[in-house]
């Protein structure tokens, strides 16, 4: 008798373990994305995520869900390189490679792309509309002394302007506070300020699209080959932080860089133009 008991105790032991075991498994089916609030902004995950969690449990018959960090891009490499993220999803290509060259990133792989556009005021008190080379628009608005809105938050778009600035030749960051307005936020709220303020500001097109009831605006500049916006994809390093879920985040890589995950990327519509266009940019 005391044998069963025995038995029968050992048996639901064994068996709540298994349970909690199955449990734990499957509340550890998610993975964490670093990514830029261009991707979330634009309302590309909120398309692209319920159609990966979709194949994931029809195809390898166990849920695997999506969390996204949306940040600037430097704040999301930040992020990755403490290893709070097991993919990295950005568009600033120098620190991306550095991000991979430095050990953090198994490899980057390229993704999707799209383009950047100065958007300012329909009035375009610096007269810049239709200018397709961005360094002269800049220097109109510098010489005039138009409000302008820089992200200033280290992301991927920011990045961007600096870089034009500096092509430019130009330093507005001395005069910032001025007509030079650094607000250390998100594409979304950047664009709310320069319609609030008939200010000009960068923005990547995506997120102009979305955001394109924004009143008083308008894209004034487009077309420069330097306004080219291209996102990378990158697994972040097991070597370098053991706890990252590799294999999970490989395989939302691998659904992204498929036929399935190229196509949902382009599918993606705003009034039946694309946001984001898959794979390499042409001429790269």
């Amino acid at each position: 008798m005391l044998a069963n008991l025995f038995k029968i105790a050992m048996f639901s032991t064994c068996v709540a373990v298994l349970l909690t075991h199955s449990s734990a498994q499957a509340e550890n089916r998610f993975i964490t994305v670093a990514s830029t609030t261009s991707t979330e902004s634009s309302g590309l995950f909120a398309w692209l995520l319920p159609k990966f969690t979709a194949w994931s449990k029809n195809e390898m018959q166990a849920k695997i869900d999506v969390r996204v960090v949306a940040v600037g891009t430097g704040a999301a490499i930040r992020h990755a390189r403490k290893g709070d993220a097991d993919v990295l999803l950005v568009h600033h290509l120098p620190s991306e490679k550095k991000f991979v060259a430095d050990g953090f990133g198994v490899r980057r792989y390229p993704l999707m792309w799209n383009d950047f556009v100065l958007v300012g005021p329909v009035a375009d008190p610096a007269a810049v509309s239709g200018m397709k080379d961005i360094t002269k628009a800049l220097a109109a608005i510098h010489s005039k002394k138009s409000l302008f809105v820089s992200r200033g938050d280290d992301s991927g778009t920011h990045k961007k302007e600096m870089q034009l600035w500096k092509a430019a030749k130009l330093e507005p960051q001395k005069q910032s506070g001025s007509w030079y307005r650094e607000i250390g936020a998100g594409m979304g709220a950047a664009l709310n300020m320069a319609a609030a303020q008939n200010a000009y500001v960068i923005s990547d097109r995506g997120t102009w699209l979305r955001y394109q009831n924004s009143k008083g605006l308008k894209i004034l500049s487009a077309g420069d080959a330097r306004m080219v916006n291209p996102y990378g994809v990158i697994l972040v390093n097991k070597k370098r932080h053991a706890h990252t879920k590799s294999a999970l985040g490989q395989t939302f890589i691998d659904w992204l860089l498929s036929n399935d995950g190229q196509v949902a990327i382009g599918d993606y519509r705003i009034g039946g133009k694309v946001l984001f266009h898959p794979g390499v940019p042409p001429g790269s």
